[in-house]
C-alpha cells in the first residue's frame, strides 16, 4: 500500500491523526503518544495510542522496535536517519562546550535521549551526520547558515582547508570556515561584520567535526 493510500472506510478522526503524522514525520518529527494526545484534545495517551495502533495495522504507518519516538512512514525507513540534538553552536561568539562535554559530545560518547532526536532523509546531508546542533548567531549566514538552523555534524578530528567546522578552541564552540596557514589556523566568518578567529600556537584547540547539511523550520 502507497504512503498516499487512504482506505476510505478510515473513520474521519483517525484519517486527521494520519494526516498531522505524516505532516510530523515528514518533517522529522515524530510525535510521543502525549503529543498526539494534546494536538487532538484527547483525554488521555490511551486514546492516541488506538489511533495510532489501528493505524500501523493498516500498514499506514511503521514502527521501529523498542524506541519511544519510532512511528516513521512506511517504505522511508531506508532513508530515514535518527539523530540525537545535542544543544547548541555558536555562529559568532564562541559559546561554552562545558554543557556539551557534560553531554558526551566531546568525548565521543553515545547519546540515548530519545526527547531530543529528530527522524530526517539522510538525502539531506554529506557526509553522514553523527548529531546536530542549534545554530546560534549571524557569521555564516553568507553560506546559508542562520540563527535558530539545525546543523549536521560528522564526528571527527581532521578537517581539510576550506570546511566548515565545528571547532572547540579554549573550551568553547564555533561553526567556521577552517583556513590552514603555514603557521597557523583561522577560523573564518561568512559574514563580513565578524572577525576572523585566529587560532594562536598552544592554545587549545581541536576539531569535533565537519558540517554535513542543514534542517530549517519552515
Amino acid at each position: 500500500m502507497s504512503p498516499a493510500d487512504v482506505p476510505p472506510t478510515l473513520p474521519p478522526q483517525r484519517a486527521a491523526v494520519l494526516a498531522f503524522l505524516r505532516a510530523e514525520l515528514a518533517a522529522g518529527r515524530a510525535p510521543s503518544l502525549a503529543e498526539i494526545a494534546l494536538a487532538f484534545g484527547f483525554a488521555s495517551r490511551n486514546a492516541a495510542q488506538k489511533h495510532v495502533q489501528a493505524l500501523l495495522a493498516e500498514g499506514l504507518l511503521e514502527q521501529a522496535p523498542g524506541q519511544k519516538r519510532g512511528l516513521r512512514l512506511p517504505g522511508g525507513g531506508a532513508d530515514l536517519l535518527p539523530l540525537p540534538v545535542l544543544g547548541r553552536v555558536a555562529a559568532g561568539t564562541p559559546i561554552s562546550a562545558e554543557g556539551m562535554a557534560r553531554s558526551g559530545m566531546l568525548a565521543g560518547a553515545g547519546f540515548t535521549d530519545p526527547d531530543s532526536q529528530l527522524w530526517l532523509d539522510r538525502r539531506l546531508f554529506s557526509p553522514r551526520p553523527d548529531y546536530l546542533l542549534r545554530v546560534q548567531g549571524d557569521s555564516m549566514i553568507d553560506d546559508g547558515i542562520l540563527d535558530g538552523d539545525l546543523v549536521g555534524v560528522h564526528r571527527t578530528p581532521e578537517a581539510r582547508d576550506g570546511q566548515t567546522v565545528v571547532a572547540r578552541i579554549d573550551g568553547e564552540l564555533t561553526i567556521k570556515r577552517l583556513q590552514r596557514m603555514r603557521r597557523t589556523i583561522r577560523l573564518l566568518p561568512r559574514n563580513p561584520v565578524h572577525a576572523p578567529i585566529e587560532v594562536e600556537p598552544g592554545q587549545d584547540f581541536a576539531i569535533e567535526g565537519v558540517y554535513c547539511g542543514l534542517v530549517r523550520k519552515g
